[in-house]
């Protein structure tokens, strides 16, 4: 299974970004290979259609699950088309490496 966290920063120590389309980094982890990437977000200061640009993105990756502070209002159908899972944690003070670790832990 493949997860992306939107991150204010691009450490494990980062709190997880509360903006979707906006966040500043994705990190993304292969629950099978271990396998953890951090990028860029290269859509965060666009104009306009930036929610769904990082949509069309994650699923070019294998993107399976989203966990983010937020989601924009668009964004439901579109992640649904796409088959992609939307999570907003409870705890919003979470960190990319406390997300990771209740991944692992499932």
């Amino acid at each position: 299974m493949k997860y992306a966290v939107t991150s204010i920063g691009k450490s494990f120590e980062s709190a997880i970004d509360r903006r979707f389309g906006r966040c500043a980094y994705i990190v993304t982890f292969e629950t099978e290979t271990k396998t953890i990437v951090s990028f860029p977000n290269p859509y965060k200061d666009k104009d306009e259609d930036v929610g769904p640009a990082l949509v069309g993105l994650l699923h070019e990756k294998g993107v399976q699950k989203v966990i983010s502070g937020s989601f924009g209002i668009r964004i439901k159908d579109l992640m649904d088309s796409k088959h992609i899972q939307m999570i907003i944690p409870k705890d919003g003070h979470l960190t990319v490496a406390s997300v990771i670790d209740l991944i692992e832990r499932r």
